[in-house]
């Protein structure tokens, strides 16, 4: 079988077990629930859409009767998302260099005014927001977006800067999967009431074909490691320097040891809700964050503003080289 499949159990995969199901344009791993669609397009996993004869993604300010989504996205490739719009343009803006682009850059989310998005080509910059609630919202309009427009095969990464533990400040972490503050991989969101999980996935392949762009003369370091997103920046993750604290420095450090011998390399506030939706629609993902601080030798960024700057750019250089690639590749 020729074609990729998105699988809960086996992630990526050519393997025999797959069935084509309904009218052969899906296929189904019989050992899971993920489908998608052969020809690349995403499977929207809500019925309540595909009958709704107008779906309007209301903190983008776009939807299916008044814009033209498929026109507007539809060669969409990547969707690239970050914390602040300042980020995600300065990202565009250096897309643009590097791609040899001349799009003029606007923030297409019009006067809806909760986050900024923008295109060069078949990229989007879009910024999410801190933490797991503004994350998931636009996750969730995002992945209705690209099924409106269509779009074959999108691939999701995330850009940030994050706590490193055990790293030294400036080391980027290409994230070998996302965990809670309880080193469960699965992201857990009451429904209706009812606890729901979905479990958070990422692609290796993806994964190894961005740590590909890395020279030997780059100046900064590249390592992969899970990473733990809290909803919380001060508490949950430990810190000592919030307005309430009811740990001791021992205790602390005991739990930042344990989630570093659990593999865990990097700490920010996004990837188990951005890992979890991403494998749930079938969509392959990556996390690229910069590390700004080892939490094993303090709590608070002291770092010079000029020197985090930089550090933020590290992640840029890698998504925008690993897309340049791709892209290359494709014409």
């Amino acid at each position: 079988m020729e074609e990729n499949v998105f699988c809960e159990c086996k992630r990526w995969n050519y393997g025999p077990h797959y069935n084509i199901i309904k009218d052969k344009s899906m296929q189904k791993c019989p050992l899971c629930s993920i489908t998608r669609n052969l020809d690349g397009t995403i499977i929207l996993r809500n019925k309540n859409i595909s009958s709704s004869s107008n779906d309007f993604l209301y903190h983008l300010g776009l939807g299916t009767s008044s814009n033209n989504l498929k026109e507007m996205f539809g060669d969409v490739k990547f969707v690239c998302m970050g914390g602040t719009p300042h980020r995600m343009e300065a990202f565009a803006r250096h897309l643009i260099k590097i791609l040899d682009r001349n799009d003029e850059l606007i923030d297409l989310t019009g006067c809806a005014k909760r986050y900024s998005m923008f295109k060069v080509g078949p990229v989007i910059a879009v910024n999410h927001g801190m933490g797991y609630s503004s994350c998931t919202i636009l996750l969730h309009e995002v992945i209705k977006l690209m099924f409106h427009a269509k779009c074959k095969d999108p691939i999701f990464i995330r850009l940030g800067t994050s706590g490193g533990i055990g790293v030294e400040p400036g080391t980027v972490v290409v994230s070998s999967g996302g965990v809670d503050a309880r080193l469960r991989d699965c992201y857990e969101i009451p429904i209706a009431g009812k606890l729901s999980q979905k479990l958070c996935r990422t692609d290796f392949d993806l994964i190894e074909n961005l740590k590909s762009v890395v020279t030997p003369s780059d100046h900064f370091k590249v390592i992969t490691g899970k990473t733990m997103a809290a909803t919380d920046f001060y508490e949950e993750q430990g810190r000592l320097d919030g307005a309430f604290c009811g740990i001791t420095e021992t205790e602390k450090l005991d739990y930042l040891k344990k989630l570093y011998e659990g593999g865990v390399r990097n700490i920010e506030m996004e990837s188990v809700p951005f890992f979890a939706y991403t494998h749930y629609a079938g969509i392959k993902a990556a996390d690229v964050c910069v590390t700004l601080i080892d939490r094993l030798k303090g709590d608070q960024v002291i770092t010079p503003k000029s020197k985090l700057s930089e550090f933020e750019n590290y992640p840029q250089e890698i998504v925008g080289r690993f897309i340049k690639k791709q892209l290359e590749q494709f014409d």
